[in-house]
């Protein structure tokens, strides 16, 4: 009966389950070995080697020359996704780039004055100079392509033969193409660094004859502000100058009318004309002057005749005899006489000759001067200023904005003129106007808290969550523990097919659970096994002929299959 039993139990379970419950040692075996190999994968993955770039953006001819070196060399490699880099052990990158560079690798698309370290033994002067005119545009090619933004370049030299006249002479071009990585951009201040570091690079190379552009044929080193006669640096000089002036009249009035509630705009005219004068000035005398030399003469001649008459011996004579001097005075010199008798007392007689001569030179004054005014001069200044509202109370008493009082706007004013230096005698000019702001009605200001955007957004959320974990919460205690408690716990005691041997059954469980020992829920702690001898005698003892029907039956079968 036990036999059957068991037989019927164990052909009713699944083999795998049977010998799990049979063999209770087996799933810790199985567990165990489950995490020692856990355990086993982990150590060999962390013993894995960790992969740097080698190199990247290769050539297919640099590349393949240097998986060759790699294969030879026995350094593992393997391949970023898509093919873009080498990768090789970390610890291994800079000894393999040495060992590659010792060989040339990698070489690169380009070629630089390591061209000129294989000339070959009578080569010509016009190869040399090819050869010369290649490394040198190799050379800057290298030199842009070190930019971060720039993936490749290439670089054309125009260079002139040399000539001994001056009106034939021909200053060099040149040309450079830059591939940008894809989301770059190069700004004025690069573009302008790419053309000046190849005009120093080759010999009498202008910077007007410098051509930038990029893989998509724009033009880049065209000067934006050439029809005004302005270059970047001075755009960008000027747009900072207003923003600061703008920054200064939004600082000062922020604290007085309250940030967000004054916006400044301030337009700049800048000088940028660069003037060179040069003046020699000579001023009017007046005042005191310098004398700088003085000449004077005087000749006199009193009663002596000049010498007169023909040269020679016949007027070469000695003076006749002296005669009574003549006392008859001429018409003229008689009035005079007679109206001033002091005069002709004091008056010389005879013959008088007299002659003074006076020459006075000045000192001239001389101013000369040498002007050069700087470049960026502020010529004028424009600033115009928007104050909103400030909050108060219309005549209603009311919440409302209301207008600035007329003090408050010249208190605006006064601050705003000396924040941005204001000059009237320079022209400048600053306008301020008091309006409301217009700003745009949020929709949902007046929604109740259950129906804004974001409340709504955070309860999805939350909920989104909520379900996950419910339904977690659910298939682990409806679904896997009691798959888990069905096929891992032991099997109810089975059940009598007679009523009367159930309520004997019963009798007996209800006997031997007291024991002798009087120790409850002993039946409990039984194996199947005894608790199924238990049940035959107990049956046995109550229904002797159950019994012998049964044992007639096995002893009827024995029979037959013997």
């Amino acid at each position: 009966m036990n036999a059957a039993t068991q037989t019927a139990d164990v052909a009713a379970k699944p083999p795998l389950l049977a010998q799990l419950r049979s063999r209770e040692r087996l799933p810790l075996l199985i567990g165990g070995a489950a995490l020692i190999a856990l355990l086993i994968a982990v150590f060999l993955w962390s013993r894995a080697p960790d992969y740097k770039v080698l190199y990247s953006n290769l050539s297919d001819r640099d590349g393949g020359a240097i998986i060759t070196s790699l294969q030879q060399m026995n350094v593992p490699y393997k391949f970023a996704e898509g093919g873009g880099a080498i990768l090789v052990p970390t610890e291994q990158v800079h000894d393999v780039r040495l060992r590659l560079a010792s060989q040339g690798l990698p070489k690169g698309g380009l070629v630089g004055f390591e061209l000129m370290d294989n000339q070959k033994f009578g080569i010509s002067q016009f190869a040399e100079q090819v050869n010369y005119q290649r490394a040198l545009e190799g050379e800057l090619a290298r030199s842009v392509e070190s930019l971060s933004a720039v993936q490749a370049a290439r670089v054309h030299l125009a260079i002139p033969k040399p000539s001994v006249f001056v009106r034939e002479q021909q200053k060099p071009s040149a040309s450079v193409l830059v591939t940008l990585y894809p989301g770059r951009v190069l700004d004025d201040a690069q573009v302008s660094a790419i053309v000046h570091m190849v005009a120093s690079s080759v010999p009498e190379l202008p910077v007007k004859n410098v051509t930038v552009l990029d893989q998509n044929g724009n033009l880049l080193s065209a000067q934006s502000g050439n029809a005004l006669g302005l270059d970047a640096s001075q755009l960008k000089y000027v747009r900072e100058l207003e923003q600061s002036y703008a920054r200064r009249v939004e600082a000062i009035l922020n604290p007085i009318v309250g940030p967000g509630n004054v916006h400044a705009q301030v337009t700049a005219d800048i000088d940028f004309n660069q003037v060179e004068q040069t003046s020699e000035n000579y001023k009017p005398n007046s005042g005191e002057q310098a004398v700088r030399s003085q000449q004077n003469s005087e000749a006199s001649q009193i009663g002596i005749t000049p010498p007169g008459g023909v040269p020679g011996a016949l007027s070469n004579q000695p003076p006749g005899q002296a005669t009574a001097p003549i006392t008859q005075q001429q018409p003229q010199f008689a009035q005079q006489t007679a109206a001033n008798p002091a005069s002709a007392a004091s008056a010389p007689q005879g013959p008088r000759s007299d002659r003074k001569d006076a020459t006075f030179n000045y000192e001239v004054d001389r101013t000369i001067r040498h002007v050069q005014q700087a470049t960026g001069g502020l010529k004028r200044l424009s600033a115009a200023i928007v104050v909103n509202y400030r909050p108060g109370t219309d005549a209603k008493g009311k919440a409302a904005m209301v207008a600035l009082t007329q003090a408050q706007l010249d208190q605006i004013q006064n601050l705003a003129k000396e924040a941005i230096g204001f000059s009237g005698q320079r022209g400048d000019t600053l306008n301020i106007v008091n309006s409301p702001f217009t700003v745009e009605a949020d929709p949902e200001a007046n929604l109740p808290w259950w129906r804004q955007r974001q409340n709504i957004e955070l309860a999805k959320q939350v909920g989104k969550w909520a379900l996950i974990g419910l339904i977690g919460i659910y298939l682990w205690f409806g679904v896997i523990r009691p798959a888990i408690r069905k096929h891992l716990t032991p099997p109810p005691p089975a059940e009598p097919t007679l009523a009367g041997a159930a309520g004997g059954a019963a009798g007996a469980e209800g006997a031997e659970g007291e024991g002798a020992d009087g120790e409850p829920g002993k039946q409990g702690e039984l194996s199947a096994y005894e608790r199924n001898l238990q049940y035959a005698r107990q049956v046995a003892r109550q229904d002797p002929k159950i019994v012998a029907t049964v044992v007639k039956s096995w002893v009827g079968g024995g029979d037959e299959r013997g």
